[in-house]
């Protein structure tokens, strides 16, 4: 896969994301000096660190299916990079697993030039990575800008059971949630089994994306939780006694409701992307979202009908955070960790919070933020479509161990969709 390089001419949309952070970034005042001040050594370290990223390119590999996503890359993440003396370069793909496979192969040729410097990971992917040994490790912890986070944050700190180990930094934080049209949905479940029961009462009405999506895949693990009596009776690292325990009930209940799924279950969206084309054009009346905030601009869009909402459930549902790797085949490390901590700043972190730039919850502890940059926070938009995160993940339930998710979906594979043949 090529190289997309950052287009040099902006579009409407991509001058209004400038704007936007010229706007947000003035609103924050002038950045006071971290609160935590690193000792002498570390700063000279990092002073070091940030000569040696000049004139370097960093190419970073994601997940392109998001628009708002890749703008506020394009155009905002990638200028403030190029103050700083570096070239991002967005590189998109249909999976994660894309960028892995390349590093895993040029890692075994024993590459150290290669073509991945950055990867927005989480859960299985960067297990796969630890496993093979492909991520440099130790350097997240020692990024300026990690100092704004809570120590000991359990999201940070263990990605799908798999703990970071400074192997990679932290983005943005997750919040699984369900979106409705209440114009259609008079008397929303509040309940994941009343959810299910709703969709037999409702055929055609809702659907999900086909594992191993990593959408479809988190809902089939929030209907494991509610087959299973709650998130504490599933054990978090996977054994195979656990499995054959309590999958039968899920595979049971998600055969059952396939007839009731749109097109009566015989075909499912690939990703995210089609289930919100699906929710948007009315043919379905549900749709779900690993970023929740990305709603509000969807529905001031016009994407979105105006009566979308955010349905809340009593049990709550999976949070986790997501990351940036880099690996050790990627030759443009300074320019790499200059860019993760950029990514990690307040004035950034604040940008990509705001649902006109992207929308995604910030990984900082912003109770503890210096005023001006807590001041940025505070001056976001509020929502009529979606609670705070503090309200969403009140309840929030916590992710299976990465061992558990391959494992789902090839039985998803084989019990739903092909009937347990």
């Amino acid at each position: 896969m090529r190289s997309r390089r950052p287009r040099r001419r902006l579009s409407n949309a991509g001058l209004g994301l400038v704007a936007l952070a010229v706007a947000i970034i003035v609103a924050s005042a002038t950045l006071a000096p971290v609160a935590f001040a690193a000792p002498t050594p570390q700063a000279s370290a990092w002073a070091n660190i940030e000569r040696t990223a000049r004139g370097q390119t960093v190419s970073l590999w994601m997940w392109g299916g998001d628009p708002q996503g890749n703008a506020y890359v394009d155009n905002v993440l990638t200028a403030a990079a190029a103050k700083l003396g570096v070239t991002l370069a967005r590189v998109p793909i249909a999976d994660t697993k894309d960028a892995l496979n390349r590093v895993l192969a040029e890692h075994q040729a024993g590459r150290t030039d290669g073509s991945v410097d950055l990867i927005w990971v989480n859960g299985d992917n960067f297990r796969t990575g630890v496993q093979a040994g492909i991520w440099k490790c130790g350097w997240a912890d020692a990024l300026p800008n990690i100092a704004y986070t809570a120590p000991g944050d359990p999201l940070l700190a263990s990605d799908f059971g798999t703990p970071v180990r400074g192997c990679e930094s932290p983005w943005h934080k997750a919040q699984f949630t369900f979106a409705y049209n209440a114009a259609r949905v008079a008397n929303p479940p509040t309940t994941m089994p009343a959810l299910m029961t709703w969709v037999r009462e409702h055929p055609g009405r809702f659907t999900y994306p086909a594992p191993p999506d990593f959408t479809g895949s988190v809902f089939m693990r929030e209907a494991l939780y509610a087959t299973s009596g709650g998130y504490a009776n599933v054990p978090a690292s996977f054994t195979q006694s656990a499995y054959d325990r309590l999958t039968p009930a899920l595979w049971t209940t998600l055969k059952r409701l396939r007839p009731a799924l749109w097109r009566a279950g015989q075909t499912y969206p690939k990703d995210s992307t089609q289930l919100d084309q699906l929710f948007a054009s009315g043919q379905v009346d549900f749709t779900m979202t690993y970023g929740p905030a990305t709603l509000t601009a969807l529905v001031a869009k016009g994407t979105f009908p105006r009566t979308t909402k955010v349905l809340t459930l009593k049990e709550g549902t999976v949070g986790n955070a997501s990351f940036l790797a880099i690996p050790t085949t990627s030759a443009h490390f300074a320019a790499a960790q200059v860019v993760a901590n950029l990514a990690l700043s307040p004035e950034q972190q604040a940008i990509k919070a705001d649902p006109r730039a992207w929308g995604q919850f910030t990984v900082l502890d912003v109770k503890h933020l210096p005023p001006a940059q807590a001041q940025a926070f505070a001056n976001l938009p509020k929502s009529n479509v979606v609670p705070t995160y503090p309200v969403l993940a009140r309840h929030a339930n916590p992710e299976l161990s990465a061992s558990w998710i391959p494992k789902l979906d090839d039985g998803w594979r084989r019990q739903v969709l092909t009937g347990g043949e």
